[in-house]
């Protein structure tokens, strides 16, 4: 258990300039406090305890804005950054040096039994508001692009953007090492459909042009 906390502190120094000390980070870090309280409450859910976990898990809401269902299942080192909002499904599976920043929802799209929530692999980044719906698999040291709905499976290193989550780049994610934080490097959709349109009117013109000089 003191292992996995000195773990976790300390993925928090490699992740986050803003840390300056171990206290610090021990007291003031709310993703650290909701991933903690998970691991108490999924040790209760893993014995069939289950009122005691839920209720263990809703504290831990109450208190860190973070919801995590203690049926999840969280690899080590997993960091949530700023974290209020965040919140993670009964069936999901997390793997390890995972990175997710506020407002993500790792949500279901079914009411049936069963696996029903996504499975992120390791060394993912995953930006605020990103939605992962469905029982999906994000593959490993994959970046997911702020506010993106990814209902899709994401293959290895790769980087999904947009609405629905689209992957732009399949070798823009960090294979070896830390998770890469640099968002503002993500591919832009928007900006990549328009330049793509106005390429297209350019061309249709040209030809239209060299039609009538025949």
């Amino acid at each position: 258990m003191f292992i996995r906390v000195r773990e976790d502190i300390q993925s928090v120094f490699e992740r986050d300039p803003a840390a300056r000390s171990g206290l610090e980070v021990f007291l003031n870090y709310a993703g650290l406090h909701a991933v903690w309280g998970y691991r108490i409450a999924h040790w209760f859910w893993s014995r069939k305890m289950v009122i005691i976990a839920r209720t263990l898990s809703q504290i831990t809401r109450f208190f860190t804005g973070i919801e995590i269902h203690p049926g999840a299942r969280i690899g080590r080192r997993f960091f949530i950054d700023h974290g209020m909002g965040v919140v993670i499904g009964e069936t999901a599976e997390i793997g390890d040096d995972v990175t997710m920043y506020h407002g993500v929802t790792l949500g279901g799209v079914s009411i049936e039994k069963g696996k029903r929530h996504p499975t992120i692999e390791d060394r993912v980044v995953i930006g605020a508001g990103a939605k992962v719906l469905g029982a999906i698999t994000v593959r490993r040291c994959s970046r997911i692009g702020a506010n993106a709905v990814v209902v899709k499976d994401v293959p290895e290193n790769s980087v999904v953007v947009g609405v629905p989550g689209r992957v732009m780049d399949k070798n823009g994610g960090q294979s070896e090492g830390l998770p890469d934080l640099d968002h503002g490097k993500l591919p832009d959709l928007i900006e990549n459909q328009i330049l793509d349109l106005i390429q297209r009117v350019d061309r249709i013109e040209h030809e239209k042009s060299s039609t009538l000089k025949e």
